[in-house]
């Protein structure tokens, strides 16, 4: 992100580096403490702030969470699997094990990085330099269907309809378990978690999150695969939400799963996606079936 100006939501008040944090959950914390030393935080009429500097609700800062140490983006030649494809967007059946971009820990061999091979010529001009083209991420571990911008007007469009809440998103998923009911909803906020800044959790003052699951099938009472969509796109929501009722994703054993031999994943997958072309308006759908490794594991249980 460049600069940019920051208003404190609502509610939120103490100091400027816990406030960043807590509002921005996919910016490190060590980021967000060299911005400030770096003087890219600041009050909207020019006054530096410190870590400590206490900001309200409805104060306005004038922000710059951007990385320094953005290492130049070379392709590299790593299959995709590529569902759709026009002159303004490309839809990808990511495999689980990639990260979608660049970022802290991870330099190369990204999804990113996989799509600069695929067109040389470069990806959508505008967003993060990082991040040419992403509009919308799945965690590592997740499967399944994502979309990337090719054109300027197609990556406003996109963000725009991901931030609006215009598309439709739904996954499969293994948990822990037994449901107590075939359907059911999580509304509650997520954040990052108070104790352990590298985990989200609900928490009273995160960004708002819903989430709707239904059973598909239970076996023998031990596990059960869902159905699930999410209305918000919170960092990590199915995995916080399904956690916080107390059925945690096989596989998962950063939010509470028990280790089981036979999940080497978190089992999520993005099934299904809907949205509406940038360019033509038409309503568009895109699935990809379970891959081989989730269908292995159902079989097994």
């Amino acid at each position: 992100m460049a600069e940019e100006l920051f208003i404190c939501p609502e509610g939120l008040s103490g100091r400027v580096d816990k406030i960043l944090a807590q509002v921005f959950p996919d910016k490190s914390r060590s980021l967000i403490q060299k911005a400030i030393e770096g003087k890219k935080v600041r009050r909207q009429e020019g006054a530096l702030v410190v870590a400590k500097t206490k900001i309200y609700a409805g104060e306005a800062l004038v922000i710059d969470l951007s990385r320094d140490d953005i290492v130049p983006l070379v392709a590299r030649d790593i299959p995709l699997t590529i569902l759709y494809e026009d002159e303004e967007i490309v839809v990808i059946n990511k495999v689980s094990g990639m990260v979608v971009h660049p970022g802290d820990g991870t330099k190369d061999d990204t999804l990113v990085h996989a799509l600069l091979h695929y067109y040389p010529n470069g990806l959508c001009p505008v967003g993060a330099p990082e991040r040419p083209g992403i509009v919308h991420r799945l965690d590592k571990e997740t499967s399944g269907v994502m979309v990337i911008a090719k054109s300027e007007r197609a990556y406003y469009s996109l963000v725009d309809q991901f931030s609006q809440r215009k598309t439709d998103k739904e996954y499969f998923a293994l948990v822990f378990g037994e449901l107590s009911a075939e359907k059911g909803r999580v509304d509650k906020p997520i954040g990052r978690h108070p104790k352990n800044r590298t985990r989200m959790a609900v928490v009273e003052h995160g960004k708002s999150a819903l989430t709707e699951w239904e059973t598909i099938r239970t076996y023998q009472g031990s596990f059960s695969f869902l159905r699930v969509k999410i209305h918000t796109g919170r960092t990590h929501q199915i995995r916080v939400h399904l956690s916080f009722l107390g059925h945690p994703l096989a596989g998962d054993l950063t939010y509470g799963a028990k280790n089981h031999p036979d999940f080497n994943r978190v089992m999520l997958h993005a099934h299904c996606l809907k949205l509406t072309h940038p360019v033509s308006a038409e309503q568009l759908t895109f699935r990809a079936e379970l891959p081989l490794d989730f269908e292995t594991c159902l079989q097994l249980l």
